[in-house]
């Protein structure tokens, strides 16, 4: 397969472009799930769909669509080892997500709408990113040495590690069939109110600076508009639900904001 380089910058631009509407938005409320879907719907609720499975089938696209393109890819040319460890970040994050957090995870039901909105997006950002490394970006054999490569790589381990200790955290602030919000502790969370977003945003800026990519920092900057006011917020209703709240907590970016 050819590299579809138009296809693949209007997608760049798209996402670049949802990350800003999206910060326009929902600036100053937030995405209708959670803690914040009755905000939304305060008579009628929406088609609500158990968490563990909504999580399941929204994140899957992402796993799956690098993975059979990258099977139907090596039957026509070979990769090189660069571009498979870095579609291999791409897709340990993805099942991640679906083979792990969507079986542990403790939250309320997503709307339908919700869930479905997150999987188009997974399957349109699963397919950008996949083929963008299998088809269209060049990197020599040496790219793995490459300070780049290097220092987003670690990175997004560190982001990750954040990410996935900060869930850890989060769920078992409750115990199981509990709706009830907690102020978490441990971790980072000891100083910012949204420690998995953190992670979750040096993830992909790691992936970001190891592809070395518009398509790559495109996801990332749409990650950063998407989650980072959703931590802002989180960091206001805690401050508003609990007298007793840590004053020197950041938001989003510890000692900073």
């Amino acid at each position: 397969m050819h590299c579809w380089t138009l296809l693949i910058h209007v997608l760049s631009g798209m996402l670049f472009l949802a990350g800003i509407i999206h910060l326009v938005c929902l600036g100053r409320t937030q995405a209708p799930y959670g803690r914040y879907l009755g905000v939304f719907y305060s008579t009628t609720m929406p088609r609500t769909v158990p968490a563990r499975l909504a999580w399941f089938i929204q994140e899957l696209p992402s796993l799956l669509v690098p993975v059979l393109m990258t099977t139907m890819t090596t039957s026509h040319r070979e990769s090189n080892i660069g571009t498979l460890l870095l579609l291999g970040t791409f897709c340990l994050h993805y099942f991640q997500r679906t083979c792990v957090y969507s079986v542990m995870t403790r939250g309320r039901p997503l709307p339908l709408r919700v869930m479905v909105q997150g999987g188009m997006f997974c399957i349109l950002n699963g397919f950008a990113q996949s083929h963008y490394l299998l088809h269209c970006a060049c990197y020599n054999s040496t790219w793995t040495s490459d300070c780049r490569f290097v220092i987003g790589s670690t990175l997004f381990l560190l982001g990750m590690a954040i990410n996935i200790h900060s869930d850890y955290l989060l769920r078992n602030l409750r115990k199981q069939g509990e709706v009830v919000y907690k102020i978490p502790k441990g971790g980072l969370f000891e100083y910012v109110s949204g420690a998995n977003y953190f992670g979750e945003i040096v993830e992909w800026l790691g992936y970001a600076i190891a592809t070395w990519s518009m398509t790559g920092f495109s996801f990332a900057f749409c990650t950063l508009c998407f989650i980072g006011p959703r931590a802002l917020h989180h960091h206001r209703y805690y401050h508003n639900t609990f007298k007793d709240y840590p004053q020197s907590r950041k938001a989003l970016i510890p000692f900073i904001f």
